[in-house]
């Protein structure tokens, strides 16, 4: 199945009210909200159009049927770098975050993870899995990953907090299913998702076996509740703003009080041991998420300089060329370690090929460490006025607007009118509150740089590299290639 939009916020609009900003509970029909709830809009919209079938559509492989690609396992390179593709394109029409990635990384995080639990432990996670996915798919389900938990004191394990909500975690079990506490923070579209993914965020000891779950639950089940703070442009509603206006985001601390959770929706219930595995197959996944993701910022951000450089009449300077290559550079390298993440990904037991933790990981730190730099090339060349510009309202009324309208061109090829819109679109992007949320999104979301470089020193052949060093320094008489050639890129999609 795949939903409309107008079926999507319809579900949306009826869900239980348990969002809460400032210290008010609200229904998912607050205007706060809105410019978020347009976001996944685009992520229907374009499923719904010929020319993006197959891109943002994909056949279920439990189901046999067309579904939305937001909620598709998988099964070969060729369906990550659609995922991929997809996600830029989605990404360069919301301005910036699709958000909608998270609940598939969850997705396919829960079918690797509950496929290796069962095996180890004899359960039955992977066919609740399956069984879910089902309904899933059917319904066109749009799900959001709660993994970060507030973690309390962050030198001691979760079982040794002094309040144990500081990880979410199992109070009680028993043969209808579980109930958990805890908290959840900085979860991104939690305010407008359909269901919640809670999963473990880190490694986990044998005293912290209640903290290893990972379950599925509606966003407006009872005893969850969504403190959220919203991220929106002033001129959200204003019928004539542009485009990247009307888009924006919200992140929600999320709090479990004794919410029930049913059997058949627990993917994972004190196996301690996989706490990690989970978290990282999340993480991983996601990252390569970010390969598609981020590539497209860049490409907004590169737009947007151009823009600038034209209407301050100076794109022709090589140092604005220069400037521009280092788009070009960013998002070509981000977006090519996603392709290489996925031809060199493999397949696992659950039948979900997941991409290649090396250049996932690669793409997510490039993109992480630019953000910042790329922002001040983008300010660099348009200057002050990003900070400065009068307000727009002031273009429109009042006994300035004519000698405004001659103060903001400085080229002649464009007109006041198109001055005005090229200028409060670089206001918009770098100096609003989306553009912060922005920076500190592209350097900590999907895992801090820590994390990347944690990922890097396990993933990477370290090894093999002082090897070459010994044998090229005359210390060894012989090099060992047999790794490298053992990796070899998957082309053939009928192959897996």
């Amino acid at each position: 199945m795949i939903r409309t939009k107008e079926e999507y916020r319809d579900k949306l609009f009826h869900m239980r009210p348990n969002i809460y900003i400032g210290g008010e509970a609200v229904n998912r029909k607050d205007s706060r909200l809105r410019p978020g709830i347009r976001v996944m809009d685009i992520t229907f919209d374009l499923a719904q159009k010929e020319e993006f079938k197959g891109l943002f559509t994909a056949t279920s492989h439990v189901t046999g049927e067309e579904i939305n690609r937001w909620a598709h396992l998988p099964r070969n390179p060729q369906d990550l770098i659609q995922k991929q593709q997809m996600i830029r394109v989605g990404a360069r029409r919301a301005g910036g975050c699709i958000q909608r990635c998270m609940g598939q990384d969850a997705l396919n995080a829960l079918a690797v993870c509950t496929k290796e639990i069962d095996e180890a432990e004899g359960t039955d996670y992977h066919k609740r899995f399956i069984n879910y996915l089902k309904w899933y798919h059917s319904n066109d389900i749009n799900g959001c990953c709660a993994q970060t938990d507030s973690k309390g004191d962050r030198l001691k394990r979760p079982h040794e907090q002094p309040n144990p909500d500081a990880y979410v975690h199992i109070v009680e079990e028993n043969a209808d299913g579980i109930i958990v506490n805890g908290y959840k923070m900085s979860i991104t579209q939690g305010a407008y998702a359909d269901e919640l993914f809670v999963l473990p965020t880190r490694a986990l000891q044998e005293k912290d076996r209640s903290f290893a779950v990972a379950f599925a639950i509606p966003a407006d089940a009872e005893g969850v509740r969504l403190v959220t703070r919203p991220v929106w442009l002033r001129d959200k509603d204003d019928s004539a703003a542009s485009p990247f206006c009307r888009y924006g985001v919200s992140d929600s601390v999320v709090i479990f009080d004794r919410v029930f959770v049913p059997r058949d929706r627990v993917f994972m219930c004190g196996e301690w041991q996989f706490g990690r595995r989970l978290a990282l197959l999340f993480a991983d996944s996601h990252r390569h998420s970010y390969c598609g993701c981020k590539p497209a910022v860049s490409d907004i951000l590169c737009g947007a300089t151009i823009l600038a450089a034209e209407a301050n009449n100076v794109a022709k300077a090589s140092h604005v060329k220069e400037k521009l290559a280092e788009f070009a550079a960013a998002a070509s390298l981000a977006y090519a370690a996603g392709v290489a993440a996925a031809v060199f990904g493999a397949k696992t037991a659950s039948g979900v090929f997941f991409p290649n933790t090396v250049y996932a990981n690669v793409g997510r730190r490039l993109t992480g460490e630019l953000i910042y730099h790329e922002y001040n090339l983008l300010v660099e060349i348009a200057g002050g006025i990003a900070a400065t510009l009068p307000f727009h309202e002031d273009f429109k009324t009042g006994e300035n607007v004519q000698r405004l309208k001659e103060f903001i061109v400085r080229n002649t090829e464009f007109s006041a009118e198109e001055s005005i819109k090229i200028w409060k679109f670089v206001e918009d992007l770098s100096t609003s509150p989306m553009a912060s949320w922005y920076k500190i999104a592209g350097v900590h979301g999907g895992g801090s740089p820590i994390m990347e470089t944690i990922a890097l020193n396990i993933e990477y052949d370290f090894e093999d590299k002082k090897n070459l060093a010994r044998y090229l320094a005359g210390i060894s008489t012989d090099l060992d290639d047999s790794a490298m050639l053992e990796m070899k890129p998957t082309l053939d999609t009928d192959s897996v």
